[in-house]
C-alpha cells in the first residue's frame, strides 16, 4: 500500500434529526424522526479509508461514553493504539437534514478538545518521515499537530473544516495536501471562484496539491497550475452528510495505491455518489466492493 496513514481526529456521536427545513431563528419545529450514530469528521474519514481498503490508524481523545467508537472502529479494522481517553464526555453533533438531502450542523467539542502536546507527540513518535497524517479541524491544537509534524518530515493532508480562527492560525505552507470545498476555499483566500481558489492557494503555499469539492459540479484537481477537473455523478441525494468524508477516504486510498490522480478523482466521486443516497453519516459510506461495482459501471 505505500505509505502509513494515520488520522488524528474527531469522535463525536451524531444526532440527526429529518426536518421539513432548517430551524428559523424563534421557531420551535418537531423533527419526523431521529438516529444516533457514531460520527465526526475524524472518525467518518478513518471509516471510509478502512472501507476502501487502507489500514489506518485512528488518533484522538475519546470521552467517558466512547465504549462504542472502540467497537465501531475495531469492527471496521481500524487501529486505535493511539486513540487516548479523557474525563470529559464525547463532543457531539447536531444535525438537521432537509426533504433535498442537504443538512445544518452543530458542533459541541467535548473530549475532542482535551488534546495535549504530550499526547501528541506519543502519536507522531509512531509515524516516519514520509508517512501521511490526515487532520481535519475538529480538534484542539490543530496548529501544533501541524508543526510538529511538519518538523519530522511527514506529509499533512488536511481538510480544514469547519473553518473558524483555529484554522486561520495554522501555518498552511507546512501543508502538502489540501481537501476543501468552495465555502472553505473562500475562508481561506478571500476568492469565489475555483480558479481563482485554486491560483491563491498555490501561491500562498508552493507545492501544494488542492482538491476543491465543487458540490454538483465534482471537484478540480490543483498543483504548480496543473489542473483536473471531474464531474460529479447525477443522483438523487437524501443525505450529504457525509459525502466529503467519504470522498476524503477513497480519494486518499486511491492515492495510496497508486492511482493517477484523474482515476484517484473519479473513485471519490463515485464513493459519495453512493454515500449521499443512504441516510446518517459513517453508516453511509460505501463498502469497496459497491464502489467498484458503481464505478465500472
Amino acid at each position: 500500500m505505500g505509505a502509513k496513514i494515520v488520522n488524528y481526529g474527531s469522535m463525536n456521536y451524531d444526532y440527526t434529526y429529518q426536518v421539513d427545513h432548517m430551524v428559523r431563528p424563534g421557531e420551535t419545529l418537531a423533527s419526523r424522526g431521529r438516529t444516533v450514530h457514531c460520527g465526526g469528521k475524524g472518525f467518518n474519514q478513518s471509516v471510509a479509508l478502512a472501507r476502501a481498503g487502507v489500514q489506518v490508524r485512528h488518533a484522538g481523545m475519546l470521552g467517558t461514553d466512547g465504549e462504542r467508537f472502540l467497537e465501531e472502529m475495531e469492527k471496521q479494522g481500524i487501529d486505535t493504539c493511539c486513540v487516548r481517553r479523557t474525563g470529559e464526555v464525547c463532543g457531539h453533533a447536531v444535525i438537521q437534514v432537509n426533504p433535498e438531502g442537504e443538512n445544518c450542523i452543530l458542533l459541541y467539542e467535548g473530549s475532542n478538545g482535551q488534546n495535549t502536546e504530550a499526547q501528541i507527540r506519543q502519536v507522531l513518535d509512531t509515524m516516519e518521515a514520509g508517512d501521511l497524517l490526515l487532520l481535519q479541524n475538529e480538534i484542539n491544537l490543530t496548529d501544533r499537530v501541524i508543526d510538529l509534524a511538519w518538523e519530522k518530515g511527514i506529509r499533512i493532508v488536511w481538510n480544514p473544516s469547519p473553518y473558524n480562527e483555529k484554522a486561520a492560525s495554522c501555518h498552511m505552507e507546512k501543508v502538502s495536501v489540501f481537501l476543501i470545498n468552495e465555502t472553505e476555499g473562500e475562508q481561506l483566500t478571500g476568492r469565489t471562484e475555483p480558479d481563482a481558489i485554486l491560483e491563491e492557494m498555490e501561491r500562498r503555499c508552493p507545492g501544494c496539491e488542492v482538491v476543491l469539492t465543487l458540490g454538483a459540479e465534482g471537484v478540480v484537481w490543483g498543483c504548480g497550475g496543473r489542473r483536473i477537473q471531474v464531474p460529479a455523478y447525477r443522483v438523487k441525494a437524501v443525505d450529504t452528510t457525509a459525502a466529503g468524508d467519504t470522498f476524503t477516504g477513497y480519494y486518499l486510498a486511491a492515492v495510496l495505491e497508486g492511482a493517477d490522480r484523474e482515476t484517484a478523482l473519479r473513485r471519490g466521486c463515485a464513493a459519495s455518489a453512493l454515500a449521499v443516497q443512504k441516510e446518517g453519516a459513517a453508516a453511509s459510506i460505501p463498502s469497496r466492493e459497491e464502489v467498484d461495482r458503481f464505478f465500472c459501471s
